[in-house]
């Protein structure tokens, strides 16, 4: 099989991520259609000259989006809704439902008037009691808590309720008299069962969302020579080592990495005049940039992809249809 995948090393973007693109694109191309199986990760590391690892990373993240599904004893294979929705899109997909429904109604009865007006009215509904509705998010450091309550883009007026949570390990009587009064509970993955033990009413729905890092900030940073020197520059310790672990798990060894949370001005500045670049969380992008004009400033952020975001409407849907 001539896989049509150009692997570049001397580009500075990490293999697995032009590995996974790659794929992208085979499968936006038709090259690997929906619901076919596809190379196994010794096989596509033998054809491409790289290692399983780096595959299996690859294909772990492909998984994640929903691109690719593994089956025990079968293989790994193409999404088929993925793909069908890639290929039709999702306003010809919505066009379809809506053609169903048109047909249903006028087999009931209904007219084509008659159909927008009790359309119309539900979605003012729905929109009204998504209006109404909270959300707790809970998050491990302030960071991340700060930016998922001021960017996360849920529309329709719901609230965001953030929680640190050190705060609900230490005060869970406090934190659960909170909870009372909101809809869902959102966490990541990895600290989804520590949650769901800390909520009190077990009835509560909890639901765990990935958030990861931005690729063009993972290629920005991969850009820097072996043996560069990089700051890292946060509010806490604990988004420091999430970066960390990120540019970790991108294959990013050869950078030397330096941390600071302090926000004592000399310190910093003594900081920066001896690296290369400065990674940031995105509460200390400006303060940075004013420390040091000339540096170059990259902001960390870790975000949902749109499906996450979709994820999280739809249940909130259901518990109020519930």
């Amino acid at each position: 099989m001539n896989l049509k995948i150009e692997i570049d090393r001397k580009s500075g973007v990490p293999i697995y991520i032009q590995l996974k693109e790659g794929i992208k694109r085979l499968i936006e191309t038709g090259y690997w259609e929906a619901g076919q199986k596809i190379p196994t990760e010794r096989e596509l590391a033998e054809m491409l000259n790289i290692s399983r690892n780096t595959v299996s990373m690859a294909y772990k993240e492909l998984e994640g989006e929903g691109i690719l599904v593994s089956t025990q004893g079968r293989g790994t294979f193409i999404t088929d809704s993925d793909a069908v929705l890639r290929q039709e899109g999702r306003k010809e997909r919505l066009l379809r439902i809506i053609d169903v429904a048109l047909e249903e109604a006028a087999e009931m009865g209904f007219s084509l008037d008659e159909f927008v007006a009790i359309a119309h009215v539900r979605a003012r509904e729905k929109k009204e009691m998504l209006a109404r509705m909270k959300i707790a998010f809970v998050e491990c450091n302030r960071e991340q808590l700060d930016y998922f309550s001021r960017e996360m883009h849920l529309g329709m007026g719901i609230t965001i309720l953030p929680i640190l949570l050190e705060d609900f390990r230490r005060q869970p009587a406090k934190i659960n008299q909170v909870l009372e009064n909101v809809d869902l509970v959102v966490s990541t993955f990895f600290h989804l069962q520590e949650v769901k033990q800390l909520v009190a009413d077990k009835k509560k729905t909890v639901l765990g969302i990935a958030l990861n890092p931005e690729i063009e900030t993972i290629v920005r940073i991969a850009r820097y020579p072996q043996g560069s020197k990089l700051a890292i520059v946060c509010l806490s310790e604990t988004f420091a080592a999430k970066i960390r672990a990120a540019l970790k798990q991108a294959g990013l060894n050869h950078l030397q990495l330096l941390t600071s949370i302090s926000h004592d001005e000399a310190e910093l500045t003594a900081l920066l005049q001896d690296v290369d670049a400065v990674i940031v969380s995105p509460n200390r992008k400006k303060e940075i940039q004013t420390l040091a004009p000339r540096l170059d400033v990259i902001e960390m952020r870790f975000l949902p992809d749109p499906e996450t975001i979709n994820v999280i409407k739809s249940a909130l849907l259901e518990l109020k249809d519930k």
